[in-house]
């Protein structure tokens, strides 16, 4: 795959480029956010795989991303704090001496049915899903804008549709479509920010067959994704030099289907 660096020095590279280059992943102990991390391990990237409780499965990504030929350090943080995530990426700075990308991950998606949403489901999802990515890339954007690195937010096909028992979940996403919108514009030219919103990569738990069956039938591609399908939009956008702002739908086609 051939695509553009923001670099100012050197306009345009190949994939090959990301080697030897830091990432932090935010929630990179499990799912997608471990995903992605391999995907950046396998492009030869030093891998810095942040988690809050998933410690094992933190050090189990970490143990992935090297045998995929990259590099790995593991940290613990919690997001719902505004200082932790100014520390985390003060963390990395000092400890691998410079940053270019910055991959926010991290969420938590509750069935909260309206009637039933609580204000402390309501702040925990608005703290991690939309506070947290916002202080990050502000504290990263210095280093950032040093290496002429970018940002890739994880959206949702939630934010383009309405999910009756997802509406808080949905909003939260939304904002992080407009948040990644915004900050293109802020932080250009020196750092590109974009985001990938997947579909139904993971079933949720305690769905049956049948359900999964649906969803098949009703995705334009016939298929549940993959977190290894957002994994490989991710790895496109940290090279992609002349795409910023931009939001990629990774959904087997979900949001054409009507």
């Amino acid at each position: 795959m051939h695509c553009s660096r923001a670099s100012h020095a050197h306009p345009s590279c190949d994939v090959s480029a990301l080697a030897g280059r830091v990432a932090l992943v935010t929630g990179a102990g499990r799912r997608v956010g471990r995903a992605i991390a391999v995907a950046l391990g396998a492009e030869g990237m030093r891998v810095v795989a942040h988690y809050n409780v998933s410690a094992d499965g933190a050090l189990e990504t970490a143990r992935l991303v090297t045998a995929a030929g990259g590099s790995a350090t593991v940290v613990q943080a919690d997001l719902g704090n505004v200082s932790a995530c100014e520390q985390l990426i003060d963390t990395v700075v000092s400890g691998q001496g410079e940053l270019h990308s910055l991959v926010n991950s991290a969420a938590i998606m509750l069935r909260t049915p309206v009637g039933t949403v609580s204000e402390g489901d309501w702040d925990a999802m608005y703290a991690l899903n939309v506070r947290a990515p916002f202080f990050l890339t502000q504290r990263a954007a210095p280093a950032l804008r040093a290496t002429g690195g970018s940002v890739v937010n994880i959206a949702d096909l939630a934010a383009f549709e309405t999910w009756t028992g997802y509406v808080p979940h949905g909003m939260t996403k939304a904002a992080v479509v407009q948040m990644t919108r915004a900050l293109a514009h802020a932080l250009a030219p020196e750092v590109r920010v974009n985001a990938v919103a997947p579909g139904v990569v993971l079933l949720p738990e305690g769905f049956t067959e049948a359900q999964a069956e649906h969803l098949r039938r009703t995705t334009p591609l016939q298929r549940i994704g993959t977190p290894e399908d957002v994994a490989a939009a991710v790895v496109y956008l940290l090279c992609a030099g002349f795409v910023t702002g931009e939001i990629i739908r990774v959904d087997g086609g979900r949001h054409v289907r009507r």
